[in-house]
């Protein structure tokens, strides 16, 4: 099961590098998709929703709610 995730402040394909290994991070066999341009982050194989929040934030981005 995915869920998507709303996150602002991701610009660039550094921003989505560094969410990306900022949920990798809590597990390695995460899948993680990130759209720029609606600014969602859908993630499968993780299912943690604080750990999510919290590493989205700690990588310096602001948690916006579930898409």
């Amino acid at each position: 099961m995915s869920v998507s995730y709303i996150v602002d402040g991701m610009t660039c394909g550094g921003c989505s590098k560094s969410i990306i290994k900022a949920l990798k991070s809590i597990k390695e066999s995460a899948e993680i998709q990130v759209d720029l341009e609606t600014k969602k982050v859908t993630i499968s194989n993780l299912d943690d929703e604080s750990a999510i929040i919290e590493a989205i934030e700690d990588a310096g981005f602001d948690y916006k709610g579930k898409a």
